[in-house]
């Protein structure tokens, strides 16, 4: 590896307030990681790999490169340093995340792994540490699940049938609400299912974890669902993913614990309020996956009035270091609040037209800012569609996650919503939940109903800034997979039948439900006003 290139970069470990490096070097989750520490937001001590070991690790024939395994060990000792915590200790253990970073955002593309360091011999440290067996038996059960799937390719569905089993069992709905021995007999479960598929014992070094869920990010970075993401989106496969290590905090320590992902504004509609996301006693990937049931912005604010608070302190403080409207996540452990990341927002083109326009009134950014920012959008996908209500046949309601009206036939498949979309049919995806590795079938498809998820999941998130209708977390919505048909309560339909979203309402109606029209006139004779300054100005 070429010594000049930065190879490494640290985050919240020692005194600088300064960024350490570009984001072509770091990608934009550390880069903008580093920047919300030199402004003081609280964000967990960290370090990176750059873009660079992704580059080598590929031209080396995906090993990797000796360089970054040189570069290891001293910074995981600095991470030690700033954490008072040790990697591998059965009294004081450092556990750790790796995730992934693109110099290019990509939602949910790539791989992320938690809770790096637990193991039978660490696993007694974190009692002594946090005095919570729960938290020590759920964190060490998510492990061994997780690096299961990411780094040996485990079908998740055997763990999947233990927990619901696990479940049944105690008469419980969700993990979070197991106590710590039915958590500790289902981790044990999950390392004999991890042995039996894997065809190798659970990994008891800390260090042979590390270093496979570096191996395994990167990896990811060529994976099926991030390769198709970037050709949709055209972004060239050779600049590469930087690697995150970060020392680990706890969503799902307590019940004044969580995690959430928030946007500045509503990325539906540009309204300036704080949109989020939030689930008690979880850990980030709960909430990005769609999976769990979710509070909104009421609800939290109820739960925890004070980190609701913060958070309203840190979307003024987003907005004044990025200038732009910001989709954040973040964790609550015990209480205290702490940033894992922060990016542009994904937004409808409606929402783009609004932020823009009431940046320009605030004094965010000035008008010609804000026409690049507007200047390529199409005038056809700022036509707002709605159904009025009382119109059609209600089947179901949901959460709505974005706008617009989407009127297609059922599909339970993403390749089959694909093909059929291929032969000119509007589809709606119609699933449990929607993962990013249906990336294309979400392309294809008219529009996007599940039983589960939240507005701000990453596949929630991608069919957004496609400008896909969305409607998640339908309730009364029930697939049957295998028969090819689903259940609105009495109602039965079947793959083909047509239904309507209403995406900024929630509503799921039967049949083809008439839509109106309408079109942002105010907004637009802003900008129509900017253009005219402008083209005075160059005159």
């Amino acid at each position: 590896m070429n010594s000049a290139i930065p190879e490494i970069f640290f985050i919240g470990v020692g005194a600088t307030a300064t960024v350490p490096g570009t984001i072509a070097q770091m990608g934009f989750k550390a880069f903008n990681l580093a920047r919300l520490a030199a402004v003081g937001a609280r964000v967990p001590p960290a370090f990176v790999f750059g873009t660079a070991v992704c580059r080598e690790f590929y031209g080396r024939g995906e090993k990797l490169p000796e360089r970054a395994l040189e570069l290891l060990t001293p910074a995981v000792q600095s991470l030690e340093r700033a954490s008072q915590l040790t990697l591998g200790s059965a009294r004081r253990p450092l556990l750790v995340s790796v995730r992934s970073g693109a110099p290019v955002s990509m939602p949910g593309m790539m791989e992320t792994i938690l809770n790096i360091g637990l193991c039978d011999a660490t696993l007694p440290g974190m009692l002594r540490l946090f005095g919570n067996p729960r938290l020590a038996w759920d964190c060490y059960r998510r492990l061994v699940q997780g690096f299961g799937e990411i780094v040996h390719g485990i079908d998740g569905k055997p763990f999947d049938a233990v927990l619901r089993r696990q479940l049944d069992a105690v008469g419980a709905d969700r993990a979070q609400d197991l106590d710590f021995r039915a958590l500790r007999d289902l981790t044990r479960e999950y390392l004999e299912i991890f042995a039996g598929e894997a065809g190798v014992p659970f990994p008891q070094s800390p260090t042979e974890q590390l270093r496979a869920a570096i191996a395994a990010v990167l990896h990811s970075w060529n994976a099926p669902k991030a390769c198709a993401y970037r050709r949709t989106q055209g972004i060239d496969g050779a600049v590469g993913t930087a690697v995150t290590i970060q020392q680990m905090v706890f969503g799902n320590a307590d019940g004044s614990s969580g995690s959430g992902v928030a946007f500045t504004r509503d990325p539906s509609t540009g309204e300036n309020r704080l949109y989020l996301d939030f689930a008690v006693r979880a850990q980030g990937e709960d909430v990005v996956s769609g999976r769990v049931g979710l509070s909104h912005n009421g609800d939290f604010a109820t739960e925890l009035p004070e980190v609701h608070r913060q958070l309203l302190d840190i979307r003024q403080l987003l907005e004044a270091e990025f200038q732009d409207a910001q989709e954040f996540e973040f964790t609550v452990q015990s209480g205290a609040l702490y940033l894992l990341q922060t990016r542009t927002a994904k937004r409808t083109p409606l929402a783009s037209l609004r932020i823009a326009v009431e940046m320009v009134d605030e004094g965010v950014i000035d008008a010609p800012a804000a026409l690049q920012r507007v200047g390529d959008l199409e005038s056809s996908s700022l036509e707002i569609a709605t159904i009025d209500e009382g119109t059609g046949t209600l089947l179901a309601r949901g959460t709505a996650a974005s706008i617009g009206v989407a009127v297609g036939e059922i599909s339970f498949e993403a390749r089959d919503a694909l093909e059929r979309a291929q032969s000119g049919a509007a589809v709606i995806l119609v699933r449990e939940d929607i993962a990013t590795s249906d990336i294309e079938g979400i392309q294809a498809a008219a529009g996007v109903l599940t039983t589960r998820g939240g507005r701000t999941s990453h596949a929630a998130v991608v069919a957004r800034q496609l400008g896909k209708p969305c409607v998640v977390a339908c309730e009364l919505l029930r697939i049957d997979a295998d028969q090819l048909s689903c259940r609105f309560g009495d109602v039965t339909l079947h793959r083909g039948d047509i239904i309507s979203l209403d995406a900024a309402t929630g509503r799921v109606l039967l049949g083809r439900a008439q839509e109106r029209r309408q079109r942002p006139q105010e907004l637009l004779a802003r900008v129509a006003a900017w253009r005219t300054a402008a083209s005075a100005v160059a005159a």
